[in-house]
């Protein structure tokens, strides 16, 4: 049989299988309850990505299809083992993991986020990481109290 009937990975596909693996943090995993189930469910869909990528019959396009699931799968299966839950904090006195706080910044916005871990922040969403500057200046302060300077300086007006 002629080499050019054979199947051969081409070096365009081996690039697109062969990714590298996702960053971790150098940070403890901390996470919320909810960031935990969370990481669950997105190994889940994960390994369910990949089980049904395995059943491509074309051998490029399996290996292209469960590229993206395998690096997810061995991330969420990292972050899980390494995942310590903290509670909800229980006093609102001060700015903790957990805490929703309300603050305003120089320029007169108001904004309020949700300090929670890394894979489960979205600020959009109205979370951020306990590892993110704004909620590392937070950390630990009461209402009223200012951090920053100039531009930079946010006031806590209410913690939850």
């Amino acid at each position: 049989m002629s080499v050019a009937f054979t199947k051969e990975e081409s070096a365009e596909t081996a690039s697109e299988t062969l990714l590298p693996d996702r960053p971790i943090s150098p940070h403890p995993n901390l996470v919320t309850e909810a960031g935990l189930l969370a990481l669950q469910a997105q190994l889940a869909e994960a390994r369910k990505a990949y089980e049904a990528a395995q059943a491509i019959e074309d051998v490029n396009e399996k290996r292209r299809q469960s590229a993206v699931p395998l690096r997810d799968a061995r991330y969420l299966t990292e972050r899980l083992r390494t995942a310590q839950v903290m509670p909800d904090p229980g006093a609102t006195d001060t700015v903790a993991f957990g805490s929703t706080v309300t603050f305003s910044r120089a320029d007169g916005r108001v904004q309020t986020y949700r300090i929670v871990g890394e894979d489960e922040a979205d600020p959009k969403a109205g979370t951020i990481s306990y590892v993110s500057p704004v909620a590392r200046s937070l950390m630990g302060k009461a209402v009223g109290d200012v951090v920053g300077s100039g531009a930079q300086e946010i006031e806590v007006l209410s913690i939850a």
